[in-house]
Formats: structure tokens, sequence, C-alpha cells
């Protein structure tokens, strides 16, 4: 793709003050030499939101939300990275450029082609909904489901006639647009013979689209006795199932706030309650409940509502999504569980009771608390010692994976009532293993696909989709001010005490990347280099990294720092620097002097370099000694003597 010039977004960074950016969206009150108000991305009563203006970042000492100026944007308008650039540099009264390679133009074009091509197969379906002379089927079929034509037009319904070529036909001119109907999913290639054939066939056909309204894929519903029942579009370079929600576009251009989404299983309970009026449900793609669907929820709404049918497959689904909901549990977000009355679903029960009696069975679905301690709880007696022990085992580690906050504290202190054990009890389970993944659960199954037919027309070859692998957390802060997490900024006597207990905890290697952080100048004022160019140690190759771009670019701030650290490894990573760097500013000593840090760094490089080279002479002693005394000559045995003194030496 495309991409912005990091020295424009140096640029942009640089020409705003972030302090503007915030308060024109939430109103900032001066506290010292900061400003501070109630955070913007959980619910909380006193101010723990702070923006730095000399640093240009902001930092939740409650949620732990952090960044510079376009990472606000990105949390707080939801917008992705090139949005909040373009929004701000229009502020700015900027134009964004743009650098491409070959390879980044050839891959915008094909992403291009593929969207375009699944656009006209959506209007092609349409259109055959309206006109093709097998459609009374899938028409009655809608209109026994109770479906009006206005929502059938807003979700796009199309159908898919018989026949083995007709999308083929009508698109695949030539090997270069066969090969887009292949990659676009619409079109199957044959391994045995390349013969080829469209996917759907005499179906429903539900468009699947993205936070940006372009079709992705499809859904397709079988209109007779075939199966699958349901077949989805495979895994392309534009449609991972695995993150996208069926009906969230719609529910957002329905929408102007998402205060709650109900999540469903199908196609039809969505559009079904949007055709009473409920337009804030959507439905994951025949797969459970995963993190990236959730992380895609929480961000439109701080409230989602599972619902499950009232059997044993639909609680098994729920603990699955109970499962994987835990990780997403920040304080200010809630999930509930709708249990459906047996042999019922979304859409037929909204269409035997209303939306009314509907709504209202949601208003009461169950807690999230509630339904896990229910589900660990289930089959024991907690009357009993044993059966409150069992259900402390189960439950304990569970709630560990909640991230950490005043929720999490909560659950905590719940289920120490419920056991009688103490807090301290509690946190010694945590290492173990919940076993209510094993209690009743199913795997969720595989996606079925539908059966190949025998005689096909000729065809070529599918590319398959490219993957590009997750950022891992990379680096871990002693001093990360979990102390402050519990919402208001701490008081002077919190910070002095904070302050003596962590004036000594820092390695060199922490210690020298928080000093460039809050004053990226120290580098240029410092004698001493670091004498080595890679490590093995992640923490010291982030310094390394952090030296390089320092020296490529030394009249950096923190901000355009922060945007660099973000982009190379991460927003987790990227959210542990922000943290670093708050809880320094609020427990330095902001009397300490510049050439009394640059003095600290300079002995920082000088403790780096000696844990470097005792390292190396680790390495050559272990090699020597490897050879065998009897195979050493007399120069290798004095070297040895000389290694031992070496490494012997104090730092």
């Amino acid at each position: 793709m495309s991409r912005i010039p990091q020295s424009f977004i140096d640029d942009l960074l640089n020409r705003l003050d972030i302090v503007e950016v915030v308060d024109h969206r939430v109103k900032l009150k001066k506290t010292g030499k900061n400003y501070s108000a109630c955070c913007p991305f959980h619910d909380e009563k006193t101010p723990s939101f702070t923006v730095s203006p000399d640093k240009q970042f902001y930092y939740c000492f409650g949620c732990g939300a952090s960044g510079n100026a376009i990472g606000f944007l990105m949390e707080y308008e939801r917008q992705s990275f090139v949005e909040s650039v373009e929004s701000l540099a229009k502020s700015a009264g900027l134009e964004v450029p743009r650098e491409e390679s070959d390879s980044s133009r050839q891959y915008v074009a094909r992403q291009k082609n593929l969207y375009d091509i699944l656009q006209k197969a959506s209007t092609y379906y349409q259109g055959q909904l309206k006109e093709h002379k097998a459609r009374d089927k899938a028409v009655r079929y809608l209109q026994n489901r109770g479906l009006s034509g206005h929502i059938a037009r807003d979700f796009g319904l199309g159908y898919a006639p018989p026949g083995w070529d007709n999308l083929l036909t009508k698109y695949g001119l030539n090997e270069q647009d066969i090969e887009l109907l292949v990659g676009a999913g619409l079109v199957i290639r044959r391994e045995e013979d390349d013969k080829l054939y469209d996917r759907f066939r005499h179906r429903i056909m539900f468009p699947i689209l993205d936070n940006r309204g372009r079709v992705i894929g499809f859904g397709g519903r079988v209109l007779d006795d075939s199966k699958p029942k349901y077949l989805n579009s495979p895994e392309t370079d534009v449609f991972h199932k695995g993150e996208e929600l069926y009906g969230l576009y719609q529910a957002r251009q329905a929408n102007r706030s998402l205060e709650q989404v109900l999540v469903v299983e199908g196609y039809m309970d969505v559009i079904a309650l949007a055709q009473y009026g409920i337009s804030n449900a959507v439905a994951t793609l025949g797969t459970a409940c995963g993190e990236d669907h959730l992380r895609l929820a929480f961000k439109y709404t701080p409230q989602i509502v599972f619902c499950f049918d009232g059997d044993n497959a639909g609680r098994n689904a729920a603990k699955r999504a109970l499962m994987n909901s835990l990780s997403s549990m920040e304080d200010g977000r809630q999930i509930n569980f709708l249990f459906l009355p047996e042999g019922q679903d979304p859409d037929s029960l909204v269409r035997q009771i209303g939306a009314e009696r509907f709504l209202a069975q949601v208003k009461n679905a169950t807690p999230l608390e509630d339904f896990l301690f229910d589900a660990a709880a289930e089959g024991l007696n907690i009357q009993s010692m044993d059966g409150r022990a069992r259900f402390a085992k189960i439950a304990a580690p569970l709630l560990a994976q909640i991230p950490q906050g005043i929720y999490r504290e909560l659950m905590f202190t719940n289920l120490a009532k419920r056991t009688g054990l103490s807090s301290a009890a509690l946190m010694e389970l945590t290492r173990e293993k919940s076993q209510l993944a094993n209690l009743h659960t199913a795997p969720t199954p595989p996606e079925p696909e539908e059966p190949a037919p025998e005689n096909l027309p000729p065809a070529q070859h599918r590319e398959p989709p490219s993957q590009q692998p997750s950022v891992a957390q990379l680096f871990e802060y002693e001093q990360t001010g979990s102390q402050f997490q519990g919402g208001a900024l701490p008081d002077e006597q919190t910070i002095q005490a904070f302050r003596k207990r962590t004036s000594v905890t820092l390695n060199p290697v922490k210690a020298a990347t928080l000093l460039l952080l809050d004053n990226p100048q120290l580098l240029q004022r410092v004698e001493q280099r670091l004498e080595l160019q890679h490590s093995d140690d992640v923490e010291l190759l982030r310094l390394l990294n952090l030296i390089d771009y320092l020296n490529k670019r030394p009249d950096a701030s923190f901000s355009t720092l922060l945007g660099f650290w973000g982009g190379a490894y991460g927003i987790d990573s990227q959210q542990e620097l922000a943290k670093m760097l708050a809880t320094h500013e609020l427990t330095r000593d902001s009397n300490l002097a510049s050439f009394e840090s640059a003095q600290v760094l300079g002995h920082a490089f000088d403790k780096i370099n000696r844990e470097h080279h005792k390292q190396s002479h680790q390495q050559e002693l272990a090699q020597l000694k490897a050879k065998g005394l009897a195979n050493l000559n007399d120069a290798e045995k004095t070297r040895i003597r000389e290694l031992v003194q070496l490494i012997q030496k104090p730092n």
C-alpha cells in the first residue's frame, strides 16, 4: 500500500499541540504543568487522564489509554491511522503526501480490483433477485420470513441463480479476470483437473461489508435440501471471517452512537431484528466469537449482549464466548448473555413476541460475572468445603485473564465472599489452569464445504491469502504505575514514597531507555557510545533501535518517538512506553539537573558495555573449555586465566 512518509508524520506532530487536539473534544483542566480530565475511554468520577504539553502525549492512570495526537484521534473518533493523519493534516492546512513503490502500487491495484469485482457480483446478485426466471422461490422465502423490500435493499440481498458458470461467463472474459474471480472467492478452481465453476448457485446471497461499506465477501443460503445450508466466502486477501461481524456496518449507519451490540448467530437473525426496528445486531460468520470479533465490536460500543439458544448447544457456545471474552473485559466494558427459549432463535422469537418484549428480555440478560460464577459452580455443591474449593480452583484462573482494573478487583472480591478464601489464597490459584474449558464444551465445528461437481469447464490456479504475524508484547517495565490504576492521580506523599522505592530498581538498559524518552537530546551530550550493534535481548535491541532512530532524527520529540515505537513494535508496546514515561513524570525529582541526567546516561552506557564485554568473555571461555584442557596450547591456557580474571572483575 502507499505509505505516508515518516518525515511528514513527524512534521505534523511537531506542528500540532495535543492539548488543543484533546481539549477540542474533551474539556481539560490545568493541573500543574500538565492538563487533566475524566478519561473519555472509561467511566470514572475522579480525573485520572493526563495530557503533557511538554512531551505531547496523553496517558490514563485508570485504564492505561495512551498515545500521541494521532493515537488520541484513532481511539476517540474510532478512525484508522490514515484517517486520523488526514483529519489532523486537514486541521493544520496540510495535504498528505504518499510514497509508493512498484510492489505497493501493484498491491493497491489488486486490492481495488478485488473490491470492484465483489461489488459487481453483489450488484449482479441483486439484479437476479428482481429479474431471473427462477427467482420466485427466493422471493417467496424472503416474504415468508417477513422481510420487506426496503430491508432487503438496505442489506443488499440478492440471488445466485442455478447453473455452474453464470458469474464466470459474465465476468471471466480473460485469464486476468478469471484469476480475479478465483482470488475473490467467487469462483472455485478444482485442483485435480483445473476446472472452474461458480461457488454460489441457487442461493439467497448476503453481501458482507467491511467498516467502510465495501463488499468483502458473501454468505449464501440454499433454497432446497442441498448441503451445506449456509456457505460463506473463503479466506481471501480482503476477507478474513475471524475478524468481521456481519451487519456491523449497517448497525453503525442506523445508529449515531451504538450504546449496545447484540451478537447473534446468523444473517437472518440480524436482518429479522432490523426489520422490527432492532438495528444493533451483528453476527459472526460461522465461527465462535473470538478476541478479534470482540476487539472490533468494542471499538464502537461499550456493551455487548450475546444471544444464544437455551439448549445444551447454546450453553456450550456461551461458555466458549465467555472464555474468549475475559481478556477483553477492561473497565467500562460490559458483556451480558441472553438465553432464548429452547427451539427459538432471534428471528423466530422477535416475529412471535414483537420488538418490545424482545428488548425487555435483552434488558434482563445475564451479566458476564453471574454467568461465569454459575458456570464455574455447575455440578458442584458449594455449600460444602470441598465444593467451594473446587469452585475456587475453576473460577480463580478465569478471573486472572481479566485485565488489571477495578472490574477485576471486584470479581476477585466477589469470589472471596463466595468461597471464604483470602485474596492471597485466590491469587495462588490463578497460576493453575481452569477446568471450565473442559466442562461440557465442544470444539467449534469446521465450516462446511460444498461438494464439487463432476462435469465442468476448464480453468487456472489460486493464490493463497497472505497473513501478517501478530506483534507480540515485547517488553515489560517493572515500575508500571499499577499502584495508580485505581483511578485518581496519586497525592504527593504517595509519589514521594514511590520515588524512594523506585530510585534504585532500574537496570541500565531501562534507565537509558527512560532517560532518552524523557529527553531525546541527551544522546548528543554524552561522550559514551554503546559498543554493540545487535543483541538477542529484546530490551537491549529496543534501546539500540531507539538510539539509531535518534541518530537519524536528533530533534525528535517524544510524540514522534511514540509514533515510531507503535509502528515498529505494536500498540501494546507503545502503551507500555507511554506508561513508563507517565510514571516517570510523576515520580522523578523535578529538580534533577540535565547534566546529572547526562551523567546517569553515560554511566548506564558504560555498564551496558561492560556487561557486553563480560558476556563476550564468557562465550570465549566456554569455547576454549569445550576443546578440553589436554587439547589447549600454552597461549590458550594463558587466555583462559585472563578471561577468568576479566569475568570476575566487578562491574
